[in-house]
């Protein structure tokens, strides 16, 4: 069986806080595509259009694609809910943002960058979630998609409502719509202690065209460049890719490792080139 083609793609931020370093990053590791998510440590969201066109107006002139925007949509508390506590990375408030609808100011943005997908998160996690919690939001992300011909990403993320692969299939089992797709990450799951199951790998694969890609000391209990932790991710990835419909599925490197960002991210694009290559996999 041919499993199909990883795109590879690296969240800009991810190498660095500036368009300088991320473009410079791509010259040098040959890598053509760039997920943004922010620039200088503001996020997209926050941003007027006019400052988000000189960006990407600046990366494409070097070149390189911008597939998805990484947007922090819904990645704040959802309304009458408290959320529980903890640490929340790239959280966003959406009284930050400078138009009056944060989900059309996205759609906005998907479109100057030319990402065909936009990354959406289910609200942070709090008691009493169900699926059906998330029908008025997602039904107006539906109408956005098909306005502007975008792909709405729904990533599991532990800190939100959906945070392992079974609860982002028990979305899925709940949500249909073609616009609407699994953004698969199995290093979140194993963050939370919850690898993923054969049962959800099934249940997502026929939906999967973008997955992210970190790794994951588990005695430590912190991420390293991928290929350097406990996540099998050979495994993994013929698992998953296997049951993928698509003949391409977006790959994108979210290194999260701060401290020693561009090296590890240039070390995960490496791991990924060779992980692909003892499985049989074209990245492109």
């Amino acid at each position: 069986m041919t499993l199909p083609r990883l795109a590879l793609a690296v969240i800009g931020d991810e190498i660095g806080p500036s368009l300088a370093e991320m473009i410079s990053f791509c010259a040098e590791n040959d890598v053509r595509r760039l997920d943004m998510r922010t620039v200088d440590g503001r996020n997209l969201l926050g941003l007027g259009l006019d400052k988000v066109a000189d960006i990407a107006k600046t990366v494409r002139a070097a070149g390189i694609e911008m597939p998805t925007f990484v947007s922090p949509l819904l990645k704040w508390p959802a309304p009458g809910q408290a959320r529980k506590s903890g640490k929340v990375d790239f959280a966003f408030d959406p009284a930050e943002c400078p138009a009056t609808d944060p989900l059309a100011h996205g759609f906005e943005i998907a479109d100057i960058l030319g990402a065909s997908r936009l990354r959406v998160f289910t609200h942070l996690r709090y008691d009493g979630y169900r699926p059906a919690d998330l029908d008025a939001p997602v039904a107006r992300l539906i109408e956005l998609a098909e306005r502007h011909d975008r792909i709405v990403e729904i990533e599991n993320e532990p800190v939100c409502n959906v945070g392992n692969l079974a609860e982002l299939a028990a979305f899925f089992a709940h949500h249909h719509h073609p616009r609407v797709r699994p953004l698969v990450d199995i290093g979140n799951a194993w963050s939370m202690g919850m690898p993923p199951t054969d049962n959800d790998i099934a249940s997502l694969a026929p939906r999967t065209d973008q997955i992210h890609l970190k790794d994951r000391d588990t005695a430590a209990r912190r991420i390293v460049p991928l290929g350097d932790g406990d996540v099998p991710w050979a495994d993994e990835l013929r698992r998953l890719l296997g049951g993928v419909r698509t003949e391409e599925v977006q790959a994108s490197i979210e290194t999260h490792c701060p401290h020693d960002a561009r090296n590890a991210t240039a070390r995960s694009v490496a791991a990924l080139r060779r992980i692909a290559g003892e499985i049989g996999v074209t990245v492109v």
